[in-house]
C-alpha cells in the first residue's frame, strides 16, 4: 500500500516553488526584468508571457546563468530559426560568459543555444534546465517534432517557457504549457475549467463546430490558477513598474482591397456577384483567384522601401520574386543554413526586401531597422501579431506602417482578426487583473471503508 501511495504522489501535478534565490542580475537590466528573473528562478518552472520588446532574451540568458552558477551544470535555450545569433550577441552585451550556439549537437559552453529543428542532436541528460524561446511556436511543428520537444523538457528539473502570445484566441492552449511545466495536465484542466457543446471532454475536437468554452463560474479561478505558474505582462506597469522608455512610435495599419473580377465560385458555378469567402476552402479559392492582383499591389506599396512581404503560398512567393528583382525569397525547401544566411543578411541591411511566410520566420527576430511591411492576412491572429511586432517593438525609433492587402471577397478574414484581437485583449486583462488572487486545487480523498464482496 505504501508503494502505491508513493506512485500516486508521483502522478500529482503540483503547484509550488522548485527553484532557489537568484544571485545573478545584469547591471543593465530594468527593475521589472530583475523582478521576472527573481520570480522565475524561485519558481523553477514557470511560463513568462511577456510582450515583444520587454527583454525576453536578456531574461532567459539571466535565468540560464543563475542555473549554471547554482548547479554547476548546463542550461539549454531552444530558439526559432535564425534567432540564436541574437542570444550570442546579447550575452556578450550583458556579461553572460560561456554561451555557445550548437549546429550539430556539439556542446562547447555552459549555456547552449539550439534551433528547435536541431534538438534531435542533443540528449536531455546533459542539461539541468531547458528554456523554450517563443514556446507558442510548438503548434506550428508536426507531431514528431512537437512530441520530441515536450518529452525532452519533461525530463529536465528546471523548465521555463517564454512567448509573447500565449493562445490569444484559444484559452485551452494554456493547458499544454501547464503540462509541459509539470503542473495540472491538459485533460485535467479541460475537465475542471471548461465545457464543450456535447457536455464531454474530447481533446481531439473531432466534431466540426465543437468548441470548448470556459465555465462562467470558473473564470476567476482559471485565471488565478494560470497566474500561479506564469507571469503575464504587455507593459512594465502590468507588474507594478513604470512604462518609462516603453512608449512606442505610432503603428499605422492600412487596408488595401483589390477587386476579384472572377464570378466563378469554389464549386465552379458562375455567380452574379463575387461571393464573400466564409469557409477555409472558399478563402483559399479567393486567394488563388486574386494572387496576381494582390502581389501587384504589394509590390507597388513596397517600392523603394526596406520592407518584408508576408505571403501564404508558394505561388504568391514566386510571383513576388519574379516581379520584384531586389527581393530575396525564403521557401520551405531551402536548407536551415540557407534560411539563416538570408535572415542574417536582411537583419544586417544587406537585403532590401524579404519574401517570407509568417509561420516560418514570424517569431523571435528583431528588425527595428525596417519600418514597412506588406501583409497578406489569414485567420491566424498570432501570425499577424508576431509578424508586425518584428518591426514595432522596443528600440524602434520611427513610425511603422503595415499595409494589409486583401480581395473584396476576404472581408470575413479581417473581421475574424478584429474579433481575435479583442479576445487577446480580454485574455491579458483577465490575467493581469487576477494576478494577486489565490487558487487552491482541491481534490476529494476517498476515506471510507472498502467492503469486499462475500465471494472474495
Amino acid at each position: 500500500m505504501n508503494k502505491y501511495e508513493q506512485f500516486l504522489e508521483q502522478k500529482k501535478h503540483l503547484i509550488g516553488n522548485f527553484g532557489f534565490e537568484a544571485t545573478f542580475f545584469p547591471e543593465c537590466a530594468f527593475d521589472f526584468q530583475k523582478y521576472v528573473i527573481e520570480k522565475s528562478i524561485k519558481k523553477g518552472r514557470i511560463a513568462n508571457f511577456l510582450d515583444t520588446g520587454l527583454g525576453k532574451t536578456l531574461i532567459q540568458l539571466s535565468i540560464a546563468q543563475n542555473i549554471v552558477e547554482k548547479t554547476n551544470k548546463k542550461a539549454l535555450i531552444l530558439t526559432p530559426l535564425a534567432v540564436g545569433f541574437q542570444f550570442v550577441k546579447e550575452a556578450e552585451k550583458i556579461g553572460v560568459p560561456s554561451v555557445y550556439q550548437t549546429i550539430k549537437g556539439e556542446i562547447k559552453g555552459d549555456i547552449i543555444i539550439c534551433n528547435y529543428e536541431r534538438l534531435h542532436f542533443l540528449n536531455s541528460n546533459d542539461f539541468e534546465a531547458v528554456i523554450l524561446d517563443e514556446s507558442s511556436i510548438l503548434k506550428n511543428f508536426d507531431g514528431k517534432i512537437k512530441n520530441q520537444i515536450t518529452s525532452f523538457i519533461k525530463k529536465v528539473p528546471y523548465r521555463f517557457l517564454s512567448t509573447a502570445t500565449p493562445s490569444p484566441n484559444d484559452f485551452i492552449e494554456l493547458g499544454t504549457s501547464s503540462e509541459a511545466l509539470g503542473y495540472m495536465g491538459y485533460m485535467d484542466m479541460l475537465g475542471k475549467f471548461f465545457k464543450n457543446n456535447q457536455n464531454s471532454v474530447d481533446s481531439n475536437n473531432r466534431n466540426i463546430g465543437e468548441k470548448f468554452y470556459l465555465k462562467p463560474h470558473a473564470e476567476k479561478d482559471f485565471f488565478a490558477w494560470v497566474n500561479q505558474w506564469s507571469i503575464m505582462a504587455k507593459m512594465p506597469s502590468d507588474l507594478g513598474f513604470s512604462n518609462y522608455r516603453y512608449n512606442l512610435p505610432e503603428l499605422i495599419v492600412n487596408k488595401h482591397v483589390v477587386e476579384n473580377q472572377s464570378l466563378i465560385d469554389v464549386n465552379g458555378q458562375i455567380q452574379m456577384f463575387t461571393p464573400i469567402a466564409k469557409s477555409m476552402t472558399e478563402v483559399r479559392h479567393e486567394q488563388k483567384q486574386t494572387e496576381e492582383k494582390r502581389c501587384e499591389k504589394a509590390i507597388e506599396l513596397a517600392s523603394g522601401k526596406t520592407s518584408v512581404y508576408w505571403c501564404n503560398t508558394n505561388n504568391e512567393s514566386a510571383i513576388l520574386k519574379a516581379t520584384d528583382k531586389e527581393a530575396v525569397e525564403i521557401i520551405g525547401s531551402q536548407s536551415l543554413e540557407k534560411k539563416e544566411e538570408i535572415l542574417l543578411a536582411f537583419a544586417n541591411g544587406e537585403i532590401k526586401r524579404l519574401i517570407t511566410k509568417a509561420k516560418m520566420t514570424g517569431m523571435g527576430l528583431n528588425w527595428q531597422h525596417c519600418q514597412h511591411s506588406v501583409f497578406f492576412p489569414t485567420f491566424s491572429y498570432e501570425q499577424y501579431y508576431q509578424a508586425i511586432r518584428r518591426f514595432w517593438r522596443f528600440g524602434q525609433k520611427e513610425n511603422v506602417t503595415i499595409d494589409m492587402v486583401v480581395s473584396d471577397g476576404q472581408t470575413r478574414v479581417i473581421e475574424a482578426l478584429l474579433q481575435k484581437t479583442q479576445k487577446a485583449i480580454e485574455l491579458y486583462e483577465n490575467l493581469t487583473q487576477n494576478v494577486n488572487q489565490s487558487f487552491e486545487h482541491k481534490t476529494k480523498q476517498f476515506n471510507k471503508e472498502i467492503i469486499k464482496p462475500s465471494f472474495l
